[in-house]
């Protein structure tokens, strides 16, 4: 019997175990009102699962906290460019050009570094049994 593949153990979980978990990236949502102090509100999160096709984002703004931080922010320009965000990754003609794309390009390009109000964190990973469930799951951990 041969040594089983890093790509094997990758897929299956333990040697010789399967399992039904899959690989899955995200990025929270931050709202900068300015960037040049650098601080933020996390009001979302973007979670993108290759193997289960699954491309979703949650998003919620606690716009007492936000005003907190920046009594002049635009609130209403900061829940529009949220919304576009989730329209992008549900897809189709709604979210335009882009929306045609494949759900790891969408992905990718909104997790790309980018100086907005709205800016996305750094990617990081894990394994769930469901991406819906656990897209829910962070945006109660990290920005409810």
């Amino acid at each position: 019997m041969s040594a089983p593949r890093y790509s094997d153990a990758v897929t299956t979980g333990r040697v010789g175990e399967e399992r039904d978990r899959a690989v899955f990236e995200y990025a929270l949502l931050r709202v900068v009102p300015c960037v040049e102090r650098g601080e933020c509100v996390n009001a979302g999160v973007i979670l993108y699962c290759q193997e289960r096709a699954f491309l979703a984002a949650r998003v919620e703004v606690d716009e007492a906290r936000l005003l907190a931080l920046a009594p002049g922010v635009d609130v209403a320009g900061v829940r529009r460019a949220l919304a576009a965000v989730e329209a992008l990754c549900l897809g189709g003609a709604a979210a335009g050009a882009a929306g045609r794309e494949r759900p790891g390009r969408r992905f990718r390009w909104l997790t790309a570094p980018r100086s907005t109000i709205v800016q996305p964190g750094p990617i990081h990973g894990g394994l769930t049994e469901d991406p819906a469930v656990e897209v829910e799951r962070l945006l109660d951990r990290l920005v409810r």
